[in-house]
């Protein structure tokens, strides 16, 4: 057992105060290196963590934990592939099952304690150990074990061959925290954070903002370009959009709705905000729970697939700021498809009332459809507003919505309440394989089961045994078609990540790496001559 004692250690709890001045050539302007502590830049975003501590996480708490602690590899703006962060890592055999990792010399935690191998094993080990329902232990499945040699080299053994492995490490589910404040078997629960990323956690009010500030210890990829930032979390667009044009906040990163996005490119709304589109691999789905007595019924899905109007969803609700999707894996990556427009064609009820008629279903279907208020943007409860004109249009269903904010909504899909329910994802890592994996099996991201021996034993595995990623296109093309005959998942939208900022600020083309995450540390804030 991993053991060390707190007195042994020496803490230093210092935070960088100052930044380096670099000029902006042709520009007129000078890099101020960064808000001094006293006036940090103010970020806004609608994505309010439901937790602090990694081991419980598979959402976008993962925008914080980027930011204040950090992984053994990461995806640096623009990178394709995991680049060395906490360490320099590579597989040691041909067969894709042992991963080893160098740690960088003298790493700390922002309090001052000791990186080492052991802290390593120790945050990995725990998040299984801890095993949170619909956390991302499912992300650890091809892990067999973990070895340490010495303070700086840790191995990875697979049980299987698993070339996405570096992918899943990258991720903020994997960020090292200090053991000595994280318990072994449970969750830290006392709204305070440990780690080794560009920021350290000054203070956190639960739904209201998190303060962060330059971690004098960090060692990893990150150029951090400002010494403080401040996060605020906003119930809507409107409200957080409305402080950015009053100038309470600098710049926005998640939430933004449609009409807002329109507003700011357009609108009088442009004036003094610039707008930054990044890229669109976020996406929207219904989850269907095959323990509810409708939902559970093939015909019962596929006819709602057959009735969805994706084009009109875009159109009415998104204002075109996002794009109908007929796959799980959305465009832009290898392997994606367009199954569900390829196998339903245009939203017919007519067709619609023959499958449910050839599976002995007469009487309008009753459906009871789920959404969170407060997680994916104030035009959530629009979409699903039209999704039901859409399905009782039909004639075919008679629904009903209801809605929790996201603190109890997760709990409530986790526990298998909802007969259907709305999602919205944000990749772990920019690969088809983030697509489909978390989705299916016993244990899966929903906590909602999706047996599928064909993709879970066939397709995934022959796909990771391969690193080039482009050569797996077969596999993520059946899997798909697979999906779309069970229609369990029903792929809505595919977004754009969009940054609105004042024209003070600078960095915004370049804070979104591959999954969509803001890296705050690319944001500055320019001054005159």
């Amino acid at each position: 057992m991993f053991n060390r004692l707190r007195a042994a250690r020496t803490r230093t709890r210092t935070v960088a105060t100052t930044a380096s001045i670099a000029l902006l050539a042709g520009c007129g302007l000078v890099d101020s290196g960064g808000a001094e502590d006293g006036n940090p830049i103010v970020v806004g975003t609608t994505s309010a963590p439901s937790t602090l501590d990694p081991a419980a996480s598979w959402d976008g708490s993962w925008e914080l934990f980027r930011n204040v602690y950090q992984t053994l590899v990461s995806f640096p703006s623009g990178a394709a592939e995991p680049e060395a962060d906490a360490a320099k890592c590579s597989f040691r055999d041909s067969a894709n099952r042992v991963y080893h990792c160098e740690l960088r010399e003298d790493m700390k935690f922002s309090d001052g304690d000791t990186l080492d191998a052991a802290a390593v094993k120790y945050s990995i080990d725990r998040i299984r150990t801890i095993g949170v329902k619909g956390g991302p232990e499912g992300l650890l499945g091809s892990l067999d074990r973990v070895e340490t040699d010495g303070d700086r080299d840790v191995t990875f053994h697979l049980r299987k061959p698993d070339a996405t492995f570096p992918f899943v490490l990258a991720t903020p589910a994997m960020s090292i925290v200090d053991p000595d404040d994280y318990p072994a078997k449970s969750l830290r629960k006392d709204n305070e954070v440990t780690g080794s990323g560009p920021y350290a956690l000054r203070s956190y009010k639960d739904g209201e903002k998190a303060e962060l500030v330059g971690n004098s210890n960090y060692k990893g990829f990150a150029d951090r370009k400002n010494s403080a930032v401040t996060i605020r979390y906003y119930k809507d667009s409107a409200e957080m959009v409305g402080a950015l044009k009053a100038k309470k906040i600098d710049a926005t990163f998640r939430g933004l709705a449609a009409s807002d996005v329109v507003d700011l490119q357009t609108g009088d709304g442009a004036a003094g905000v610039q707008l930054v589109e990044g890229a669109g691999m976020e996406i929207s789905y219904l989850v269907f729970n095959p323990d509810d007595p409708w939902a559970g019924k093939r015909a019962v899905r596929r006819a709602v697939a057959q009735v969805v109007d994706r084009g009109a969803i875009a159109h009415k609700v998104y204002q075109d700021t996002v794009e109908p999707l007929y796959s799980m894996v959305p465009r832009g990556l290898a392997g994606h498809t367009t199954n569900f427009f390829d196998d339903f064609g245009d939203p017919s009820p007519a067709k619609a009332a023959e499958i449910l008629s050839k599976a002995g279903i007469t009487a309008p279907v009753p459906l009871t459809l789920w959404y969170t208020t407060d997680r994916y943007g104030s035009a959530t409860a629009p979409e699903f507003a039209e999704l039901k004109r859409q399905l009782e249009a039909s004639k075919l269903f008679t629904v009903m919505l209801k809605s929790r904010p996201w603190n109890t909504y997760e709990q409530g899909y986790k526990d298998g309440e909802y007969p259907v329910f709305g999602r919205g994802w944000f990749p772990d890592f920019p690969d088809a394989d983030n697509f489909i994996a978390p989705f299916v099996g016993e244990k899966n991201a929903l906590n909602t089961p999706y047996v599928s021996p064909e993709i879970t034993d066939e397709l995934l595995p022959q796909s990771r045994r391969e690193r080039d990623r482009g050569a797996v296109v077969r596999q993520f093309v059946r899997a798909q078609q697979i999906m779309a005959d069970d229609a369990r998942l029903l792929p809505l939208w595919q977004g754009k990540q969009y940054i609105a900022a004042s024209e003070e600020i600078a960095g915004g083309e370049r804070a979104l790496d591959p999954s969509t995450i803001m890296m705050m540390w690319e944001l500055d804030r320019k001054t005159s001559w």
